[in-house]
């Protein structure tokens, strides 16, 4: 995991707006509580003086593919250009890369393609980043799978100095996300798994990243 720079803390008079990208993951999809990984890590950084928007796009099943076919739009639809000129709104993007390009048969190169895609882009419109890879599987030849797609992202992400957690890193043999994963009745965790995920990414520098925290 790099180390993640820190960025100029928002001017507080205005919101930060997260637009996310996703897959059913970054839904919160099996989570109790509905928050999934992403509004456990905003809701540890939202407070008076840090007000945060979410506005997420997430879709099931989806591959870096058709992510980067559909990003641009979806930003833009959640964009607010007026915020932007009058500085009361600090827009950032997260992308929550699934583990669908392993189930689909794409190459890593194709992988690494979409990515730099999708990050040359965000960096031309100058929003900047924020990158979570694809957490481990409950089927193992999978997860090992997932290890390289993940690998191949993070180096997209080193080469532009752009955050990313590795998420298969940190949770594959984690015995409380195999068991949370075991007594989930699809491929995805629980409560306890998405608590899991916001942990990994609040330590990835989540909040120097928004300008929240140190």
């Amino acid at each position: 995991m790099q180390t993640v720079p820190t960025s100029p803390a928002p001017n507080p008079d205005s919101r930060i707006r997260i637009i996310a990208l996703g897959d059913e993951l970054l839904a919160g999809v099996g989570d109790a509580r509905a928050l999934g990984w992403l509004g456990r890590a905003v809701a540890s950084e939202q407070g008076a003086a840090s007000r945060i928007d979410v506005f997420t796009a997430a879709l099931p099943g989806e591959t870096s593919a058709e992510l980067a076919e559909r990003w641009d739009q979806d930003v833009q639809r959640r964009f607010s250009a007026q915020g932007r000129s009058t500085g009361t709104v600090d827009h950032r993007v997260v992308l929550a890369m699934g583990r669908a390009d392993v189930e689909s048969g794409l190459s890593l190169a194709r992988s690494r393609l979409n990515l730099a895609k999708i990050l040359d882009g965000l960096e031309r419109l100058r929003l900047p980043a924020f990158v979570v890879g694809p957490p481990p599987s409950r089927d193992r030849a999978t997860t090992d799978a997932v290890r390289e797609l993940s690998s191949a992202f993070e180096d997209v992400c080193a080469r532009r100095r752009i955050p990313y957690i590795d998420s298969v890193g940190g949770l594959a043999g984690h015995e409380q996300w195999e068991s949370d994963l075991a007594r989930s009745p699809g491929d995805h965790p629980g409560q306890t798994g998405y608590g899991l995920m916001a942990w990994l990414v609040l330590h990835g520098g989540f909040g120097s990243w928004l300008g929240t925290s140190a």
